[in-house]
Parts: structure tokens; sequence; C-alpha cells
């Protein structure tokens, strides 16, 4: 059977596929009209055919996470050819018309902009690059509804109000420091999301782990939500693969200066990374196994991770950039608390040394006590 014959055969039947599987989809479950909404307009492209709705729509709006549209999907404000899809897995052919109905960001909408202090490192008209100081909330969230980085963005630049997120496309955690990169345009958000998930964004972290690490290495393990406690994250076999690479760069009294490369940016992964390879972070809440110091030193209120490299490329020149950023305040000092202590415990032990003899010899010395040697084959005979 020609190429042609059987294209024309199956032009001839997806349509009645697609019919049945979108009747099978719909259900009079209730759902709101939202065909009054301002939506957009999608043609899915020839190379998607056989994909699933929620992943042609994750490819078309990276600007939205998947599982946000597939929430719409099940809320019934996708609708493909005229007719609302509620089932995610639904496949599509190609040429479709699918409109989307945009649900409001509840986030953004509790947001208002506050004027807090930011560290802009860079700035031109499609993007920014923040030096996020630790104790700063990324998102607005449960418990945090006010004084994060998003009501900052947006007092710092109103127009980011007209960006998802405020042009946030990835997060630190709330005691981590370091740059983060936040989009001006959609365009950009758009290009950098993608970046971001074909991992051509390089992001470099030095971090303080307990422990001796005698050399480089990489963890390779999947991450996911702990299976008992659900604000953590764990090394889980059904996770979302994960790698870490991490070198040495400085060695102390009971821990170790490291600098981390990301392939993947999921939840919590140095810190659970190297907890796994017994390596915990000092300072860190959750994964620290409860020790926040480093040992016999001071207590550090927070784990010792900080981003301090980030290259990409322009979302409009094309063109390669890199940022650094230097150790914030807290962290310096405590590298040169650590840097003493290897100073003392090297000076201490110069100056004891029980197997130089000659430090021991003081015999020589003018009023100094009398030294005895006794070799080996003689033999005191204690009464």
């Amino acid at each position: 059977m020609s190429a042609a014959i059987t294209a024309t055969l199956r032009m001839m039947e997806n349509p009645k596929k697609r019919k049945a599987s979108a009747d099978a989809s719909k259900q009079d479950i209730g759902y709101a009209d939202y065909s009054s909404n301002p939506g957009i307009a999608l043609i899915v492209p020839g190379e998607c055919s056989g994909q699933r709705l929620d992943q042609i729509l994750a490819r078309l709006l990276a600007q939205h996470s998947r599982s946000r549209l597939q929430g719409w999907i099940r809320e019934g404000r996708v609708v493909v050819n005229h007719a609302p899809i509620v089932e995610p897995r639904y496949k599509l052919w190609g040429g479709e018309t699918i409109e989307v109905a945009e649900a409001p960001d509840e986030r953004a909408e509790s947001s208002t902009p506050e004027d807090i202090p930011l560290q802009v490192v860079h700035e031109d008209e499609q993007m920014m690059v923040i030096d996020k100081p630790a104790g700063l909330v990324v998102h607005p969230g449960s418990g945090n509804w006010s004084g994060t980085l998003l009501n900052a963005l947006l007092h710092y630049a109103p127009q980011l109000d007209k960006v998802p997120r405020a042009g946030i496309v990835h997060r630190l955690d709330k005691d981590t420091s370091g740059l983060m990169v936040v989009a001006k345009t959609l365009e950009a958000q758009t290009d950098l999301i993608r970046q971001l998930q074909a991992r051509t964004v390089k992001r470099h972290y030095q971090a303080l782990a307990r422990g001796i690490v005698e050399r480089s290495g990489s963890v390779d393990a999947p991450i996911g939500r702990h299976p008992t406690l659900r604000t953590r994250m764990a090394v889980v076999r059904t996770g979302k693969p994960a790698r870490t690479h991490y070198r040495v760069l400085e060695s102390f009294v009971g821990c170790t200066l490291i600098e981390c490369a990301l392939e993947t940016g999921r939840t919590h992964q140095i810190r659970v990374h190297m907890m796994s390879v017994g390596h915990p972070l000092v300072g860190d809440p959750a994964y620290g196994g409860g020790a926040s110091r480093v040992p016999r030193g001071p207590l550090f209120p927070r784990q010792a991770l900080h981003a301090s490299r980030l290259a990409l490329t322009h979302p409009q020149t094309g063109r390669a950039v890199f940022w650094k950023s230097s150790l914030p305040e807290d962290m310096a000092a405590l590298l040169e608390t650590l840097r003493q202590e290897v100073l003392s415990v090297r000076s201490s032990e110069a100056t004891y040394d029980p197997d130089d003899e000659d430090a021991w010899d003081d015999g020589d010395q003018e009023g100094g006590p009398e030294v005895i040697y006794i070799d080996d084959d003689e033999v005191v005979d204690e009464q």
C-alpha cells in the first residue's frame, strides 16, 4: 500500500476516532462556561501528531507548568475543535484548533507590590539577574503571602504584573542565597523556561558539607516526595531523574567546601543528594540530621548553600552570558572561622610532635631538666 493511500485512510479514520474519544472525554459534571473569558487560540503542529493534549499544551504554553495545564483541562478550560476536552491524556493528530481559557494566577492576584530591597546585578529590556539574600521567599504561598521576591519584583518593575509569576522562571529555597534570572517579557520567560527544560542553563553552587569529602563525584539518584514527611523530598525509586556533580574546593576540620553543578533542577536537589551520600549541608534544618553546627564550631542558622554562578543564552541576542556572585557575609565569615581553626590545629601539631626527638632534647639549655636516654636492651627494675 502506498504512503499516499495510507495517509488518506488515516485522515479518513482519525476524525471518527477523535469524535468518539472526544465524546468519551466530555463529562456532564457541571463545568462552568469559560467561553466568554479572554482565551488563547492555538493550532496543533503536525509534528505533535499522536501526542497527548497536556504534552502539546506544555510545549506550546511553556510559560505554564504541566500540572497547571492539566488542572485547566480537567476544569473544562480547554476546547479542541469547539468541543471541551477534560482528559489530559486525550491524543491529537495535528491541525486541530485549541482554545484555552486561562485561570487567574491566584498567587499573583494575592500579591501586591512591596518595597523590598533587591540586589540587581544585571538588567536589560528582556531580563534581569537578582542576587537573592538568604531568608527571602521566592513565591507567595502558605504562610508567606507577602514579603516575597515576587512582591519585590512587582514594586521594582510594575510591568511584570503582565508576566506570569512576575517573570520568575526558577526558584531558590528561602534560606539559599545567590543568583536567579527573572524574565521581563512573556517571550523571554518562554525562552528561558525552554532553556531550563533543555538543561542548557548552567547553575553552580558553593556548599559547606559535613564530614571530609575525599574526592569529587556525582550523585545520580531520583528525587520525589518523602513517603511520610510530605514537606520534604527524598531519594525514592519512583522519583524524577536527578543528577548533581560536585568537586572539592577546600577542606576543614570535619567539613568540606564543595562546588555543585546541576543537570536537573529538582526541589531541594543538592540538599537531598548530599545527605544521601553521607554529607548533609551544614545548618540544614531539614536534611542535616539535626546537626546545624560545624564540628566544634558555632551554630549556623541556615543551610550553607549559595548559588554562585549562572550561565545561559540571552533570549534576545542569542549570545552566551555569565554571572558570578561572591559568598554572602555569613558564609564568608564561617569559612574564615574554619580556616583559623585549621591553622590552630596545624600550629598545635607543629609544637607538639611525640615522634620528634629534637623537640624533646632540652639538655643543652642552661638550667634545663636532665634527660636520661635508656637503650632498648636496658631493663629498669622497679622495686
